[in-house]
């Protein structure tokens, strides 16, 4: 049912696209009025501005209504507040013992020393020729 209604969508997408592509824009009634091109329509005298409009309606309803499915299928798929898919997590584990300050595993990052007088001599500190 998914696989269709995604199929239904990506349809309509493109026709909808083609739809709006296909339709003229209201400053070109100006020179239809006067006779310009009304001869070679496809649609007819009146022109294509109907049809046009009609399916574009249809297809952007159907479009609407195929998101709105595909929304309401990812929410029962997300499954909100659920412990699925997560790691198993024992109780025990997460009792820890106090950790010591005299060993670690995190090795203790020194600062170069260097003397009052000699900053000019360090490369990449401020003030310095480097």
């Amino acid at each position: 049912m998914l696989t269709l209604i995604i199929v239904i969508h990506v349809i309509v997408a493109v026709a909808i696209v083609g739809l709006v592509l296909l339709q003229q824009g209201k400053g070109a009634d100006a020179g239809a009025s006067f006779g310009a091109g009304a001869s070679q329509t496809v649609f007819g005298s009146s022109g294509s501005g109907n049809f046009l409009v009609r399916a574009t309606t249809v297809a952007a309803t159907i479009f609407f209504v195929t998101s709105l499915s595909l929304a309401i299928f990812a929410r029962d798929q997300a499954g909100v507040g659920s412990t699925e898919g997560l790691p198993i997590v024992n109780p025990a584990i997460l009792q820890q013992a106090p950790v010591s300050n005299t060993q670690s595993d995190v090795p203790l990052i020194e600062e170069p020393a260097v003397a009052p007088g000699n900053q000019d001599d360090v490369p990449g500190l401020p003030g310095s020729g480097n």
